[in-house]
């Protein structure tokens, strides 16, 4: 059958170092078109995958059977709502929206449409993820009372850019960007959240957003989620600390996945989602803990549905639908960081 002609709307972090190599590496897809102004990533488009630099959106939508949308946050609504309006599905990366209302209005518009819709909540294919999941279907931990996540960096400096000097209107900072996934995480893992409480602050000068987040939910089944994002962690904490009732697990260091990708790894090649034994977490109590490997990573799993879904008409790699409730927890961490005060979701 002939192939998946795809679109990529912006050619950043983002498109350069994850959708491109997705895409190219998956069967039955092939990257057609990239929108991008800049020279150099245009010609490395086109050599690298023969795709057509394209100059806008609405040029792309005439060459393409499949729209990725992977431009700054603020465009990806009216950009998913554009290609959907155009007859075509649509990967948004995350976060969708900047609210859980738009994001809702973008889930009916495509399910009025009978076009696909998904996000690429990419962090759902992390081996260490996927090694928890499994942990918590075998009830190897017991009745888990606490989970803590953490995506931690060191960046004193600023690197610049919106994403850390844009307002609100940019849906920029950590909240948004890691938040996004250390919450959807949570929500997978432990269910509905009844209480949001959180802590947001721009720490560096000149950063207009958050840089330094930390967010704690009480899902309705009793679990505490404390979810740490941060640009100012000299010294990191646990990647995963669960603690329950049989046992704990805790996990150092992030999913290879992303370094692999950024060092221009083939994510279709032999071990590329593969996680060295030295940084695999640890299983059991003080008394008696022994090393767990980690299941591989496997981000290409995303695109991979994405191509069933299309070709099968099965469901989406994502449903978009879970997104809506991430983005309402999100909202209910920014009102409870603003008024300093627990936030009720009901």
């Amino acid at each position: 059958m002939d192939d998946i002609q795809v679109g990529l709307v912006g050619y950043g972090p983002a498109g350069q170092f994850f959708h491109g190599p997705l895409v190219h590496a998956t069967p039955g897809l092939r990257l057609a078109a990239v929108v991008t102004r800049n020279p150099e990533r245009a010609a490395e488009v086109e050599s690298k995958y023969g795709a057509a630099a394209v100059p806008d959106a609405e040029t792309l939508f005439s060459r393409c059977d499949l729209v990725v949308v992977a431009s700054p946050n603020r465009t990806h609504v009216p950009l998913a709502t554009e290609a959907l309006a155009s007859g075509l599905p649509v990967v948004v990366d995350k976060p969708m929206a900047a609210t859980a209302e738009e994001a809702g209005r973008l889930v009916a518009m495509a399910k009025d449409c009978e076009l696909m819709l998904t996000v690429f909540q990419n962090r759902r294919w992390d081996g260490d993820f996927r090694t928890l999941s499994a942990l918590l279907d075998e009830g190897a931990l017991g009745r888990v009372a606490r989970f803590e996540s953490r995506f931690e960096r060191w960046r004193p400096q600023p690197k610049g850019g919106w994403r850390e000097s844009g307002g609100a209107q940019d849906v920029g900072g950590l909240l948004y960007d890691l938040g996004s996934h250390l919450i959807d995480q949570a929500l997978r893992l432990f269910g509905p959240v009844r209480t949001v409480y959180a802590e947001t602050d721009a720490r560096r000068e000149g950063v207009g957003s958050d840089d330094d987040t930390f967010v704690a939910l009480t899902h309705e089944n009793g679990v505490r989620s404390h979810l740490h994002m941060s640009a100012v962690t000299a010294q990191l904490g646990p990647r995963f600390r669960v603690l329950g009732s049989a046992g704990a697990y805790v996990k150092y260091g992030l999913d290879v996945q992303e370094d692999r990708l950024r060092a221009g790894a083939t994510p279709d090649e032999q071990g590329f989602g593969d996680e060295p034994e030295e940084r695999w977490g640890r299983l059991g109590t003080d008394d008696d803990a022994r090393p767990l490997p980690t299941a591989p990573g496997a981000y290409l799993d995303f695109y991979r549905g994405v191509e069933s879904a299309l070709r099968n008409g099965g469901p989406a790699p994502v449903d978009p639908a879970e997104v809506v409730e991430a983005l309402r927890v999100i909202e209910a961490a920014r009102l409870s960081s603003l008024q300093g005060m627990l936030t009720h979701l009901g």
